[in-house]
């Protein structure tokens, strides 16, 4: 298992559309320091909510494409084979190559915070707005949840590329996946609300969103970026609820990608 591990590393670093992505999250992070321009009261707000929607994209990006390139064309080429000719079972080479992915993921969590973090303490210095209570614990615990969210993703891609014949599909269900986990909270709270007295869409769509919050999870309770920006602590109980629940799918994901990669033929 660590074997494939640290094989996930190496071929990880390697990877062209990896680099491509983390440069593109740097990129992210210069547009957060040129935003908080557009806010002369709170550029450091701005720049830090910027900068974790930044992150929050391009972290994501990442773990689908390590999914692609480290298992996903492996499957495609049947390079695969060569790996599962060693005495070890299918689940060691899933669920190696998953720490691995989550591992980079994490590596790359903390190169983007490290540059969010000075980028934001910069423009607190310039513009003297002392907001860097936030900066400390709540920072990286946000930081944490994006990884968390990450790694989800990542893992409902495991799962899709352990039985696809579609090179992209792990890719596309995945990202469509993050978009609609990121979305299900927004949705769940409009309609709760009344959906500004719209009685008709309330009774179409909640039996349909009831549904499906037991299927998808809902990311949102993943960010907690609310608590460094304004100092509003979301509490202990939600960052646990919020840690269970990630821990639970991405083991449930995990558990569905070696039952289907162990029963899967390869011709």
């Amino acid at each position: 298992m660590l074997e494939f591990c640290f094989s996930t590393w190496h071929s990880g670093f390697r990877s062209r559309s990896v680099h491509a992505i983390l440069v593109l999250g740097v990129l992210l992070i210069g547009v957060a320091f040129l935003s908080s321009s557009f806010s002369p009261r709170q550029p450091a707000t701005v720049a830090l909510d910027v900068g974790f929607s930044g992150m929050c994209f391009s972290l994501a990006l990442f773990g689908l494409f390590l999914v692609q390139d480290l298992i996903g064309r492996e499957i495609e080429r049947k390079t695969v084979l060569y790996a599962l000719s060693y005495p070890v079972s299918r689940a060691s080479y899933i669920v190696g190559r998953y720490l691995g992915i989550i591992s980079l993921l994490a590596l790359a969590a903390l190169v983007l915070a490290l540059l969010l973090w000075v980028t934001t303490f910069s423009i607190d210095l310039t513009y003297d707005s002392g907001n860097l209570m936030g900066m400390g614990a709540p920072f990286w615990v946000t930081v944490s949840g994006l990884w968390m969210e990450a790694a989800l993703v990542a893992a409902f891609a495991l799962w899709i590329a352990s039985f696809s014949t579609v090179p992209m599909l792990p890719v596309a269900l995945g990202a469509a996946f993050a978009i609609s986990g990121k979305t299900l909270g927004a949705v769940m709270d409009y309609l709760s609300r009344g959906a500004d007295n719209d009685a008709e869409l309330v009774a179409r769509f909640t039996p349909f969103i009831n549904t499906v919050k037991w299927i998808l999870p809902d990311l949102s309770r993943l960010d907690w970026r609310m608590w460094p920006m304004y100092e509003l602590n979301p509490g202990g109980a939600v960052i646990v609820f919020g840690t269970l629940m990630a821990a639970a799918y991405m083991a449930l994901m995990l558990l569905l990608a070696v039952l289907t990669f162990s029963r899967r033929e390869f011709s």
